[in-house]
């Protein structure tokens, strides 16, 4: 296709103009997070209505050659239609980041930030509204790698200490990563405290983490997972 979407590609102005309503989905007050929830609503019915629209352009211009169909004004624009409205909603927001060099600068790191919180708060909405686990898993493998900026940092320890302390969800697993990426005594000492809680997932997850942060040579893999929690019960 002739022109392709980057979502790092503008800069922390266009990101808010486009997205700032979302910081509503993490916001204590329900109305407030209904209120956004409405706003992702519309958003993602006008990705549907602009993928409809280039569906419908492909399909009247398949009986061209490959060359020619992609070079045909109205497909084109269907195309350009289709990306600027998924860059309005979520979580299409946050995909096609390939071009993106350092994340610590990326404009976007507050709303994959956001994504994460909002999953880790409020996961039924989260599920309902937005469910996309692979950008799930993948917004955190990259935060794991990515330079931590204080303030990344404690969102980050934030995160780890939220998901520790409920059940398991999909991907959570994967938050191992940014535990040892932003091991810290705080975080230590949140985890210890989470271990003589009162919650069954809290003290296995809280104590697993920790294990593993003594141990930075041992994969997370399920069966290390399984190997810990069977080592766990028998002891």
């Amino acid at each position: 296709m002739a022109e392709e979407v980057v979502a790092g590609a503008d800069d922390a102005r266009a990101w808010d103009e486009r997205l700032g309503w979302a910081f509503g989905l993490i916001a204590d007050d329900p109305a407030e997070r209904a209120a956004a929830l409405v706003r992702l609503a519309e958003a993602q019915r006008k990705v549907s209505d602009a993928l409809g629209r280039f569906n419908e352009m492909w399909w009247l211009t398949s009986s061209l050659g490959t060359e020619e169909q992609y070079q045909e004004s109205a497909l084109v624009q269907a195309h350009r239609m289709y990306h600027q409205a998924q860059r309005s909603s979520l979580p299409d927001g946050l995909w096609g980041r390939h071009a993106v060099g350092d994340l610590a600068t990326w404009p976007g790191l507050p709303y994959a930030l956001l994504f994460l919180e909002w999953e880790a708060k409020y996961p039924q909405e989260w599920t309902h509204h937005a469910k996309a686990w692979g950008t799930k898993q993948r917004l955190i493998r990259d935060l794991a790698l990515a330079r931590q900026e204080d303030a990344v940092k404690a969102k980050l320890t934030d995160l780890v200490e939220i998901v520790v302390h409920r059940a398991y969800r999909c991907k959570d697993r994967e938050y191992v990563r940014v535990a040892r990426a932003v091991d810290s005594a705080d975080l230590r000492d949140r985890l210890d405290r989470a271990v003589d809680s009162d919650s069954p997932w809290a003290r296995c997850q809280a104590g697993y983490v920790l294990w593993l942060l003594d141990r930075p040579d041992v994969p997370n893999t399920r069966h290390v997972w399984r190997s810990w929690v069977a080592g766990r019960a028998s002891a």
